[in-house]
């Protein structure tokens, strides 16, 4: 009996994917990793139990402080836009998984994300509403070989409704949207762990300083929201900042500043055997897809796309995709417009 590894988090997703593959035939046993300190174990522990599989509880939190959490303060403090999710499962919880499949003599993995592998090629899931492949991009061609995902072609209300016949306590359990460190306000939790510095805030139309800013770190690009820049009731926008010299760049209304026409996509994970010239590509997670052409340099992608695209972010994942399939992606280091690197990005 091929023997599988699931990550449990505690959350319905996982849950259920665990409860698919025991019925499918598989020999199933459950993973917890622990990653934070006020992670609750808890609802892990019960499932495991109420599905009857064996679970096992790692400690990788010193890990994931050095790798994730501190990898993505060092980004905010630089000026970037991070994705810590991604970072992750490239870095942390994929490794971890596949580490542990051989620790426990497993044949495979398996996780509850919405998304399809086909012949180690990577697949949108059929609920494209709750799709992950953006967040999939990043695993290798060695860990997609072995990893399982059960949810595929499931919806999440058949999820849930599994998970209600089943028993499980998570079946009605709100999914998880924020990052996973971050519990308390997002803008409280930059601000106390990374290093802010007042300085002004221009509008980059004249050049004129119109306030000030507690730290470039609480920002990003096309953030309208949040700015509280008082004396003024014009509809402002964040278009870029200058991290040498400290500086916020804000522009009225959702102006031509805000909008790009190419980037440079560094640390590129390529999934597809076909280096495609064209193809589709999200620049966040839930962003439509965008026509791109490509060009490939080394271990890095000139991304163009005709159609300018607007708050194109440093830090941030591109994703590329033809039709269905995932191609693989990468971490936008700079944003051009014109043949022109926009500085004040």
């Amino acid at each position: 009996m091929n023997k599988v590894l699931v990550g449990i988090s505690g959350g319905v997703d996982s849950s259920v994917a665990a409860v698919l593959l025991k019925k499918q035939g598989y020999e199933v046993i459950g993973i917890t990793f622990v990653f934070t300190d006020d992670f609750d174990t808890k609802d892990a522990i019960e499932v495991c139990k109420k599905i009857g599989i064996k679970h096992y509880i790692e400690d990788y939190r010193c890990v994931f402080k050095s790798t994730i959490i501190d990898t993505f303060i060092n980004d905010y403090n630089n000026g970037l836009t991070p994705n810590p999710c991604v970072l992750c499962n490239k870095e942390v919880k994929f490794n971890f998984l596949y580490q542990n499949m051989i620790k426990y003599d497993c044949n495979f993995i398996a996780t509850g994300h919405y998304a399809k592998i086909i012949d180690n090629k990577l697949y949108k899931s059929s609920d494209l509403n709750k799709d992950q492949t953006y967040f999939l991009a990043s695993l290798t061609k060695e860990q997609l070989n072995k990893l399982i995902l059960p949810l595929e072609g499931i919806t999440k209300d058949v999820v849930r409704n599994i998970a209600k016949e089943n028993g499980l306590i998570n079946a009605l359990k709100k999914d998880s949207t924020d990052v996973c460190f971050i519990n308390n306000n997002f803008k409280d939790y930059i601000s106390k762990k990374s290093i802010n510095r007042q300085g002004n805030v221009v509008n980059i139309e004249n050049n004129e300083i119109i306030g000030k800013h507690n730290g470039l770190n609480k920002y990003t690009i096309g953030q309208r929201k949040g700015l509280n820049i008082g004396g003024t009731k014009d509809r402002l926008f964040v278009v870029g900042k200058d991290i040498n010299k400290n500086i916020l760049y804000v522009s009225v209304g959702d102006t031509d500043y805000l909008y790009s026409d190419s980037c440079l996509v560094v640390k590129v994970n390529w999934i597809s055997d076909i280096k495609y010239s064209e193809c589709t590509a999200k620049f966040r997670y839930r962003q439509t897809e965008n026509n791109v052409s490509l060009e490939f340099v080394d271990d890095k992608i000139i991304v163009k796309y005709n159609e300018k695209v607007k708050s194109v972010t440093p830090g941030q994942v591109c994703v590329f995709y033809k039709d269905n399939e995932c191609l693989g992606g990468g971490i936008i280091k700079e944003v051009y417009k014109n043949n022109e690197k926009i500085w004040y990005l």
